[in-house]
C-alpha cells in the first residue's frame, strides 16, 4: 500500500494504531499488492521454512520492493547488516541507473536485492581478514521484512541482510543467531518425535527486549565530555535525593517525556514495530518501552531499530538518549531483559505449563532441558552479556549479578522435587487472590511469584533473562541461548533413546531421564537473594562460575568444549569463535582507555582550574578576613573554622593534582603491555580502581566549590531538571 503522507509525517494524527501499523514495512500486505500470486506464495514458503530465496524469484520480488518504496517516495536503498561492532551499518544506493543510450532510469534487480558488497576491511574481523583483503557480502534475510527508514528529507528502502567474508565467515551477529535458530530448531523436533508429538516442521524461537534508557537535556549532555565521549559520567556527586523515595517507578510520565514516547511508538508502528508498554523505571528520569514477543531474529532486528528511532526522536525533542548500562553512579543502570521462549509452527508453546504442571510432560521435558543448558553453559551466558558498561552494572541496583542461575518459583519448584521423589500427588489448578472487596473482581494469581534479582527467571511461559546490557544488541545472549538449548535437547533425546535401546518402555525412559536431569541440575536452581552474601558462598559450594569483569568471562571462548559446541551446531567455526574473542577484547580496552584519556581530560581542563580559582577566591578571602580580625574582633575560633575549610579545600586540590599525575603514568603503561589479554587484566584491575580513586576526591570537591564555578553540570541537574 501506499503510506498515507499525513501519517507518514505527524504522530498527532488520530487515527487507530491498526489502520497504519507496518506501513513503512513491506510485509505480507504490501507484498500481495505488489507481487504476482506465484512469487508470493513462494516466498511465504520459503520464508516459513527458514530457506534461502530462490533465485528465479528474486528478479520479482526485487522489482515489487522497488515499486513499493518509490511509491513511497524512497530514492535509495541499502543492505541494513549488524557487523560486529554492536551496532547496525548500511551503504545507501540509488534507484537511478543510466541506461545504454543515456536514458536515465530507476533499477533494481534480483541481483542487487540478494547481494551486496560493502567494504569487509573496514568492519571488524578479528583477524579474519586483512587490510588489504577488502571483499565482503552482504546478504538479503528474507525472515525479517524491509522497511523505509526516514532520515534527513527522504526515505531509504532498508534491507536486513547478513554480512559474510569472500570465504563465507560470518562478519555480523546475525548470521549465527539464524544458524542458531536453525540448530534449535532441528533438535527440538527430534526430541518432540520422541515424545510423540510429530507434524512439526519448524520450532522458533521467540524474543521480547524491555528497553531500559534514560533521558536528559541536550544542553546538559553536550557540556560533559564523559558523555559525549563515552555515554556514562566519570566523574558526579550523588544529589541529596535520588531514588531512595522510591516516587519515580511508574509514577506519572512528565509531559515531555510522554510526547517523546508517542512519537518513538508513532515510528515503531509504521515500521511495524510493535510497541506495547511504557513507563517510568527506578532511577530519576529512567524510562521504558517494552514490545509484544516476536521470532528472534525480528525482536533483534526490531531492538536495534528501537534505540536507534529513539536517538533521532530524543535528538528532534531536545533530549539526549543514554543507552549506557551505568550513566549514572549510584543509581540504577539499565538493562534489556531478554524475554525468551521455544515454540512450534503448530502453534504450541514448549514451555507453557498449562493448568497443570506437572501432568504436561512435554511441558516439564523442555523446562529440564533449559535447566540443563544454563546448567552446563552458564559460563557461556555470562559471557554473552560481559561488557565494559555491563561491568559498572551487574550485582545491584535490580541487576542481577556475575552468577548465573535460575528462578522457578515455590510451585514449580514443588513439582520438580515431587517428580524426582516419585510422589507426584500435587494439585495445581489455577489459583485465585480474593480481596475481599464487593467492588474489586477476583484476581488470578500466577503460578510464580516475580524475583527481581535472578538473572534468568521463569515468568509464566518463558525465561526471562534480566542481564543483558542496555545498549548491547540481544543477537550475541539468544543466539548462546539457542545453542545452549539445542545441545541440552540433544543430550536429553540421547538420554532417552539409550535407555529405549537398553531394553526400557519409552514412557518410563522419559520420566527416568527426566529425574536424573532435575537432580543433576539443581545446583542452578536459587530460589533467594541474588544480591546476598548467600548467594556467593552458595555459588563457591556448588561449583557455580563467579566471573566477576569482562575480561574473566571472555576467556570461556578459549574452552575446547564451548569452541566444540558451537562447531558440532554450526553456529560458528573455531576461527569465528577466536575472532569474537579478540573483538570483544580490543573493544573493552580501547573503550577504557577512552574513558581513562577524557577523564585526564575533565580534570586537567575543567574540575582542576574550576577548583584552583575557586581556592584562590577563598585565599584572598580568608587572607583580608585576616587583616581585618582585629578591628572587627573576630574570635580565633571563627579565624580556625574558615582556615579549616580553606585547607580542606587545599589539601582535596592537591590530593586530586597528585592522583591526576599519577592518572597519567597508570594510562602510559597500558600500552607496554603485551597482548591483549594483560591489556583487559590491567583495565579490570588496575585502571578502572584508579580512575574510581580519583573520582572519589573529585567529587568531593564538587561538594565544595560554588557551583558558580564548577562547569560540569551536575546530578542533580541532569536528573532533576526536565
Amino acid at each position: 500500500m501506499q503510506i498515507n503522507k499525513e501519517v507518514l509525517l505527524s504522530s498527532d494524527t488520530k487515527i487507530a494504531v491498526s489502520s497504519y501499523f507496518g506501513a513503512m514495512t513491506f510485509d505480507q500486505k504490501a507484498m500481495r499488492a505488489r507481487l504476482p500470486k506465484e512469487v508470493f506464495s513462494a516466498l511465504q514458503d520459503t520464508i516459513r521454512a527458514g530457506k534461502k530465496i530462490p533465485e528465479d524469484i528474486a528478479g520479482a520480488v526485487a522489482h515489487g520492493m522497488k515499486e513499493w518504496a518509490m511509491d513511497n517516495g524512497a530514492t535509495h536503498y541499502t543492505h541494513w547488516f549488524q557487523p560486529m561492532t554492536g551496532s547496525t551499518a548500511e551503504k545507501h544506493d540509488a534507484f537511478l541507473s543510466i541506461d545504454r543510450d543515456g536514458t536515465p532510469i530507476e533499477r533494481f534487480s534480483g541481483e542487487q536485492l540478494i547481494q551486496g558488497e560493502p567494504d569487509a576491511s573496514s568492519f571488524p574481523s578479528g583477524g579474519m581478514r586483512t587490510t588489504f583483503e577488502a571483499r565482503g557480502y552482504t546478504a538479503w534475510d528474507p525472515s525479517s521484512p524491509a522497511f523505509l527508514m526516514k532520515g534527513g528529507k527522504d526515505l531509504t528502502l532498508c534491507i536486513p541482510t547478513v554480512f559474510i567474508s569472500y570465504h563465507g565467515e560470518a562478519l555480523d551477529a546475525k548470521t549465527p543467531l539464524l544458524r542458531s535458530m536453525d540448530a534449535v530448531s532441528k533438535s527440538a523436533i527430534r526430541l518432540l518425535e520422541i515424545l510423540g508429538l510429530s507434524g512439526v516442521s519448524r520450532v522458533k524461537t521467540f524474543a521480547g527486549c524491555e528497553q531500559e534508557y534514560f533521558l536528559i537535556d541536550k544542553k546538559f549532555f553536550s557540556e560533559r565530555p564523559d558523555l559525549v565521549m563515552c555515554g556514562r559520567t566519570l566523574l558526579g556527586a550523588l544529589p541529596p535525593k535520588g531514588q531512595q523515595l522510591e516516587d519515580h517507578y511508574f509514577g506519572s510520565i512528565p509531559d515531555r517525556v510522554l510526547e517523546f514516547m508517542q512519537d518513538v511508538e508513532h515510528e515503531l508502528y509504521l515500521l511495524g514495530i510493535p510497541a506495547k508498554t511504557r513507563h517510568n523505571e527506578v532511577a530519576p528520569h529512567q524510562f521504558e518501552i517494552a514490545p509484544i514477543f516476536e521470532e528472534a531474529n525480528i525482536a533483534v532486528d526490531h531492538n536495534l531499530l528501537v534505540m536507534e528511532v529513539m536517538r533521532k526522536v530524543a535528538e528532534k525533542k531536545g533530549f539526549a538518549l543514554l543507552l549506557a548500562e551505568k550513566p549514572f553512579a549510584g543509581i540504577n543502570g539499565s538493562g534489556k531483559h531478554n524475554n525468551w521462549s521455544i515454540g512450534t509452527d503448530t502453534g504450541i508453546n514448549l514451555l507453557d505449563p498449562g493448568d497443570t504442571p506437572e501432568k504436561n510432560l512435554q511441558f516439564l521435558v523442555f523446562l529440564v532441558a533449559v535447566l540443563k543448558g544454563v546448567h552446563k553453559r552458564a559460563d557461556l551466558l555470562r559471557m554473552s552479556i560481559a561488557s565494559m558498561g555491563n561491568d559498572h552494572r551487574l550485582g545491584a541496583n535490580e541487576a542481577p549479578p556475575a552468577v548465573v542461575t535460575v528462578f522457578l518459583g515455590g510451585l514449580l519448584e514443588n513439582v520438580l522435587d515431587a517428580i524426582e521423589s516419585g510422589k507426584v500427588d500435587l494439585k495445581t489448578e489455577k489459583q485465585v487472590l480474593n480481596l475481599g472487596l464487593a467492588q474489586v473482581p477476583v484476581v488470578n494469581k500466577d503460578y510464580t511469584d516475580r524475583n527481581r534479582t535472578s538473572p534468568f527467571a521463569f515468568t509464566g511461559n518463558k525465561f526471562e533473562f534480566r542481564a543483558v546490557g542496555s545498549s548491547q544488541a540481544a543477537s550475541v545472549p539468544n543466539m548462546v541461548l539457542n545453542t545452549l538449548m539445542a545441545e541440552a535437547v540433544d543430550d536429553f533425546a540421547d538420554a532417552i533413546l539409550a535407555k529405549v535401546k537398553a531394553g526400557k518402555k519409552k514412557d518410563a525412559a522419559i520420566l527416568e531421564t527426566l529425574r536424573e536431569q532435575i537432580t543433576a541440575t539443581k545446583a542452578i536452581r536459587y530460589p533467594g537473594d541474588n544480591y546476598s552474601d548467600a548467594l556467593q558462598k552458595y555459588a563457591k559450594k556448588n561449583g557455580l562460575p563467579n566471573l566477576k569483569n569482562t575480561p574473566q568471562a571472555i576467556r570461556v571462548l578459549e574452552k575446547k568444549d564451548i569452541q566444540a559446541m558451537f562447531v558440532k551446531y554450526g553456529v560458528l567455526s573455531v576461527e569465528e569463535i577466536h575472532s569474537r574473542l579478540h573483538i570483544r577484547l580490543e573493544r573493552y580496552v580501547k573503550g577504557i582507555d577512552i574513558e581513562a584519556r577524557t577523564l585526564q581530560l575533565m580534570l586537567k581542563t575543567l574540575v582542576i582550574p574550576d577548583v584552583s580559582e575557586y581556592q584562590g577566591d577563598i585565599g584572598n578571602s580568608f587572607n583580608n578576613l585576616l587583616a581585618a580580625s582585629e578591628a572587627i574582633g573576630l574570635s580565633d575560633k571563627a579565624l580556625k573554622s574558615q582556615a579549616g575549610h580553606l585547607k580542606a579545600l587545599a589539601e582535596n586540590l592537591s590530593s586530586l593534582i597528585d592522583l591526576t599525575g599519577k592518572l597519567d603514568k597508570v594510562v602510559d603503561k597500558l600500552e607496554t603491555l603485551d597482548t591483549e589479554f594483560a591489556k583487559a587484566d590491567y583495565c579490570a584491575d588496575v585502571l578502572l580502581p584508579f580512575m574510581v580513586s580519583v573520582r572519589e576526591v573529585a567529587d568531593r570537591l564538587e561538594l565544595m566549590v560554588d557551583r558558580s564555578r564548577w562547569q560540569l553540570p551536575t546530578y542533580s541537574e541532569m536528573l532533576f531538571e526536565h
